[in-house]
C-alpha cells in the first residue's frame, strides 16, 4: 500500500497505517485534493496485502475542522449544480470507501472535530477519544442540511434517533463525555495516552484473524440493509468461508495444545 501521498500524511510499520490530515495550523481542515486522495486510498486498500488496520489520527491536538472554508466552501458558492452534485457526491464516495476499505479503521480523535472530519469519525469502525474532543454535525451552521455523507444513516446507528436529530439539527458540539456515554466513543484517555491507546487497540486486532475481520467489517456494512433472515444466511455463509481459512485449523491446533493461536491472516 503506498505511503506516498500528497494531501496528508502516511505512515506504515508493521501492518498498521497512520493516516492524519497534516494542516495542524488550521486544525486540519479537508481540500478538493485531500477528500480526493483520502478517496482513492481508501478504495486502494480493498486490495493492499500489506495493511490490516488503519489509525485516522489527530495531528497538532485536532482532529479535523471539516471542509475548508476558504478552499471549498467560498468555491462551492460559485459552482453550477452539476458541479456541486460531482463534489457532494466525491466526499460521500470517501465514507462509502472507508465502510468497504475491509480493513478496521480507528479514529483517534483530539480536540476539533467537526463537519467531514467528525463523519470520518463517525465512518471508523472504532473512535478513542480525548476528554477535550468536540465533535460537531455543524452543516446547519452553514444553512446545510444535516443529511450529509451519510450522517442520517449512520449517526442514527451509533447513538440512537433523537440524540443524532438533536446533533444534525442544532449543530452543536457533543462533548467527549456525552460522545463516550451515548455510544460515538468507545472510550476516552488523556492527550498524550491517545497515540499510544490507538496503536494498542490497533496492534491486539492486527493479532486477529485478518481475513476473518474483513468479513466481520463487511457484514456490519451489508446487513443494514438486510432482514434477519438475510442476515442469517449472509452470516454462515460468511462464517462457512473462513472455516476454509488456515486462522480457523491454526486455532484448533492451539485449543487441543492448549496454546495461544497465532494467526496469520489466511
Amino acid at each position: 500500500m503506498r505511503s506516498d501521498v500528497q494531501h496528508f500524511d502516511c505512515s506504515i510499520k508493521d501492518r498498521i497505517a497512520t493516516v492524519r490530515l497534516d494542516r495542524p495550523d488550521r486544525k486540519n481542515p479537508l481540500t478538493f485534493d485531500s477528500y480526493a486522495e483520502l478517496r482513492d486510498w481508501f478504495r486502494d486498500l480493498v486490495y493492499a496485502d500489506d495493511v490490516d488496520v488503519v489509525i485516522f489520527g489527530s495531528n497538532g491536538g485536532n482532529f479535523s475542522s471539516g471542509g475548508d472554508v476558504h478552499d471549498i466552501i467560498g468555491p462551492l458558492t460559485r459552482m453550477s449544480m452539476k458541479e456541486l452534485l460531482q463534489f457532494t457526491r466525491m466526499t460521500g464516495d470517501l465514507v462509502k470507501a472507508i465502510v468497504n476499505c475491509g480493513k478496521p479503521v480507528i479514529a483517534a480523535v483530539d480536540g476539533i472535530c467537526v463537519g467531514a472530519g467528525a463523519i470520518i469519525a463517525m465512518a471508523s469502525d472504532l473512535r478513542i477519544a480525548t476528554p477535550e474532543a468536540k465533535t460537531a454535525f455543524l452543516f446547519t451552521r452553514v444553512g446545510l442540511a444535516g443529511c450529509d455523507m451519510g450522517a442520517c444513516a449512520i449517526l442514527p446507528r451509533i447513538i440512537g434517533q433523537t440524540r443524532a436529530a438533536e446533533l444534525l439539527y442544532t449543530g452543536r458540539s457533543m462533548s467527549a463525555e456525552e460522545g463516550e456515554r451515548w455510544g460515538f466513543f468507545n472510550r476516552l484517555v488523556e492527550a498524550g495516552e491517545l497515540d499510544e491507546a490507538a496503536l494498542t487497540l490497533a496492534r491486539q486486532i492486527k493479532a486477529g484473524p485478518n481475513f476473518a475481520h474483513m468479513m466481520t467489517k463487511t457484514m456490519l456494512a451489508q446487513e443494514w440493509s438486510m432482514s434477519i433472515e438475510q442476515a442469517i444466511e449472509a452470516e454462515a455463509q460468511a462464517q462457512a468461508i473462513c472455516m476454509q481459512t488456515g486462522d480457523f485449523e491454526r486455532a484448533y491446533k492451539a485449543f487441543v495444545a492448549k496454546e495461544k493461536p497465532v494467526f496469520e491472516g489466511d
